[in-house]
């Protein structure tokens, strides 16, 4: 059987069984597809730590991101968090409510879980489970799709985070990762 997948999150696709074909995917290659990605995933995370963050930081990474998403035609939401204070917020135009309830629902995994909601939801299908039927959490209140990311501390460890919800959920996770990547590099020491 030939397959590809998304396997890094940014709506590309990678050959995952090494015929060259496109079409379904048999569970095995689903499951290798997936712990790709959580390799990666995994990268991202040990890659994207803050050496601080305040409400300022909050306000800066929150605009950059928002101004991604306006350069892309992306119809997204923007929420960032340090604890369970919100620190910024904004709505662009052509989203919903919906997109709030997604936000609070990716929110609470990365809460729990102290990792990326598409990292969670990449594990459970690693092991050729879904987060729904797995994790015993209520999915009204729970939702392990992309888009919601951890704020790490270096030597601290997670104290919030930045999620956006509107894309498809690789798309959702791309933009997070992209903004951190920049703010990161655009920061000055200290």
């Amino acid at each position: 059987m030939s397959g590809t997948a998304d396997v890094n999150g940014t709506g590309g696709t990678a050959n995952v069984n090494g015929t060259g074909g496109t079409g379904a995917l048999n569970g095995l290659d689903e499951r290798e597809a997936a712990r790709h990605q959580v390799r990666e995933l995994e990268e991202q995370e040990r890659r994207l730590v803050l050496d601080r963050f305040g409400n300022d930081d909050a306000w800066r990474l929150g605009c950059l991101l928002t101004d991604l998403a306006r350069e892309r035609g992306a119809a997204v939401t923007v929420d960032i968090r340090r604890g369970a204070q919100q620190l910024f917020h904004c709505a662009l135009p052509g989203t919903s409510a919906d997109n709030d309830a997604w936000i609070e629902r990716k929110c609470r995994v990365v809460e729990r879980y102290a990792e990326s909601s598409y990292l969670v939801g990449a594990r459970f299908r690693a092991k050729g489970r879904t987060f729904e039927e797995s994790s015993r959490l209520d999915p009204d209140r729970y939702a392990a799709h992309g888009g919601a990311f951890p704020v790490r501390l270096r030597g601290t460890g997670v104290v919030g985070t930045v999620a956006v919800s509107g894309l498809p959920q690789g798309d959702d996770h791309a933009l997070v990762v992209d903004a951190l990547g920049r703010y990161i590099e655009q920061r000055p020491a200290g």
